[in-house]
């Protein structure tokens, strides 16, 4: 287990992840850009570091760099992304990975991300011709050509 987790994401999916730290006694960290300085999420996390540039919030929550920087000074042995931004991305993983802060990312490995990051590379890395797509033998199309799954 790990001890201190920065939580590379804002507002609501923040608060909850801290919440959760907090119950398993760990130490949290928030990063914020200058925009989101007022929040709720940066007040509720044990330590909170200031990220990316003024006038673009967004790009902050976004930048690799910046969150790995973050993590590094706050001490944190995991990166947690919470869902959009980083959640996603290869790269964070690898970043963490690489950073070796003891616990990585809880987002997953890297490879498994890139190869499961796209529905259709994930299908084939899994050995599943199609599962869930279009054009699987459990998928029908409806006649505005939305996908429909059949009734088992």
């Amino acid at each position: 287990m790990f001890s201190k987790v920065l939580v590379a994401n804002r507002g609501e999916i923040a608060i909850r992840a801290f919440r959760a730290a907090f119950e398993l006694g760990i130490s949290t960290v928030a990063v914020f850009p200058y925009e989101d300085r007022n929040s709720l999420h940066r007040a509720k996390a044990d330590e909170s570091y200031l990220i990316g540039e003024r006038g673009h919030p967004v790009r902050a929550y976004l930048s690799v760099e910046e969150v790995i920087e973050a993590a590094r000074k706050a001490g944190a042995d995991a990166v947690y992304p919470g869902y959009g931004f980083l959640s996603e991305n290869p790269d964070l993983a690898a970043a963490c990975a690489e950073a070796d802060a003891g616990g990585g990312t809880a987002a997953g490995a890297a490879g498994v991300l890139r190869s499961h990051g796209d529905l259709l590379r994930g299908s084939a890395a899994d050995g599943v011709g199609g599962a869930g797509g279009l054009g699987s033998p459990g998928v029908s199309r409806s006649r505005r050509g939305r996908g429909r799954a059949r009734a088992c």
